[in-house]
């Protein structure tokens, strides 16, 4: 398998390359009928992983698990089972604590800078 440095995130913010992996394989043995343990050994593309993967429909372990963590309506989400709420809450709860340091860093200057100025002083720079 060649596929050089994998980014693990996937640009998909409702799923997680490794912590999700059983799903994606599950997923892929019931969409496509492809093992994955026996093809990705023997040279499968990361594109052609990816391409199948972002192809996956909502029938699939992989569709479902993300279509509970992407719900946002409301009136959907008083009708979830408790199982479908402890999905959804780990995953957001996981992706909230994953903020990159450059944005907290200019949360944080930014929250400095309002501070200072509440305090009657000039921001130094």
């Amino acid at each position: 398998m060649s596929w050089g440095k994998i980014h693990r995130e996937s640009s998909d913010p409702y799923y997680d390359l490794n912590e999700d992996f059983d799903l994606i394989v599950s997923s892929f043995q019931s969409q496509y009928g492809i093992r994955l343990s026996k093809e990705l050994p023997v040279g499968m593309k990361w594109s052609e992983f990816r391409d199948l993967l972002v192809g996956l429909g909502p029938d699939t372990a992989l569709g479902r698990i993300v279509a509970i963590r992407a719900e946002d309506d409301k009136e959907v989400l008083k009708h979830f089972t408790k199982d479908q709420r402890r999905i959804r809450n780990a995953w957001r709860s996981r992706q909230a604590k994953q903020v990159k340091q450059e944005d907290m860093d200019r949360i944080l200057e930014g929250f400095k800078t309002a501070f200072i100025k509440m305090a009657g002083g000039e921001r130094d720079t």
